[in-house]
């Protein structure tokens, strides 16, 4: 038998109270419906304003559900028994300037109910895995916005939980600290854990998701592998072809029938890089039939990749 989601939302609801004594609320959330599978990694992308955090505090059991259902792990959304079985790192997490590395975790550890001798079995393994051997003893108020991020995450893996929910994990992260985490996130994954993340940083999110939901205005408008997302961009948007062709260039011209070019450039005295917008894939047919009947020869043809945050940008616009 199959293992049950690990987070599963169906006609999710949630309403705020604008103000006291109105009857009129601010709908947060709208029918929100979707799972996560054991051992995946998934990434909740949206606008400010979207519905993300919302979703997040109500999974955790921080903010109650107005409508529909929300499972955690097997249990009801907020249940205890679900909740131990996390780890969670918050966008903003804070930690008290008079506690180094060590200290803090030894705090968190507790209130995950961890015994002191459980901390201190993994403490040590866990900080030289963030990357913060060697800075273990600092003070928290020398360590820059990254390496609160490092902590955070560690604290997140300390009570070896099941499922990871991270909140801009890499954010304050430089480069090669993003590749780190990548890194990590992915071992976790090598060893059976979900995690759940949101992140403003698509470029990242395209890296290592396995599949996206994507939040506007409370109402989820997509859900599904992060490849999808730009082939379906693709399918609604202009195509931008690029061409290296050689012939005479009259020939070419001829053969490219007027089409409009964002970009034409003689490489040499017979051949030429020209770069295009076509509407649909039958017209980069079309243009390539009269290219070969124009006695034109192809040398490359390529077409711009559509990345998951031109798609992104694509899918919320309005009008």
């Amino acid at each position: 038998m199959a293992d049950p989601p690990t987070i599963h939302v169906e006609s999710l609801e949630k309403t705020y109270r604008d103000g006291w004594f109105r009857r009129r609320g601010v709908q947060a959330l709208t029918g929100v419906s979707f799972h996560v599978e054991p051992g995946e990694i998934f990434g909740l992308l949206g606008p400010n304003g979207a519905g993300k955090t919302t979703f997040i505090k109500i999974l955790l059991g921080i903010a109650r559900k107005s409508g529909g259902s929300a499972q955690l792990l097997g249990w009801p959304a907020g249940d205890r028994r679900g909740r131990r079985r996390v780890g969670y790192l918050p966008e903003h997490l804070r930690i008290p300037g008079h506690q180094n590395a060590r200290t803090a975790l030894e705090y968190y550890g507790k209130l995950s109910g961890m015994s002191g001798a459980e901390v201190r079995a993994r403490r040590d393994v866990l900080l030289e895995t963030v990357g913060l051997a060697g800075r273990e003893k600092d003070s928290t108020r020398k360590y820059s916005k990254g390496m609160l991020q490092r902590l955070g995450l560690a604290q997140a893996l300390l009570h070896d939980p099941q499922l990871l929910m991270l909140d801009e994990p890499t954010d304050g992260l430089d480069p090669v600290g993003r590749s780190h985490v990548r890194a990590i996130l992915k071992r976790l994954k090598g060893e059976g854990k979900t995690i759940f993340l949101n992140s403003h940083l698509l470029s990242e999110v395209e890296m290592i998701c396995d599949r996206v939901a994507i939040l506007d205005r409370g109402r989820l408008k997509y859900v599904g592998p992060v490849s999808d997302v730009a082939g379906r961009a693709s399918e609604a948007a202009e195509l931008e072809v690029h061409l290296e062709v050689a012939g005479d260039e009259s020939q070419v011209r001829a053969a490219l029938n007027g089409e409009p070019l964002d970009a034409w450039e003689q490489i040499s005295s017979s051949s030429f890089r020209a770069a295009l917008r076509l509407p649909n894939q039958e017209a980069v047919d079309a243009c390539i039939d009269r290219l070969r009947a124009g006695g034109v020869s192809i040398i490359s043809l390529s077409r711009s990749r559509v990345s998951l945050e031109d798609a992104f940008l694509k899918m919320l616009e309005r009008k």
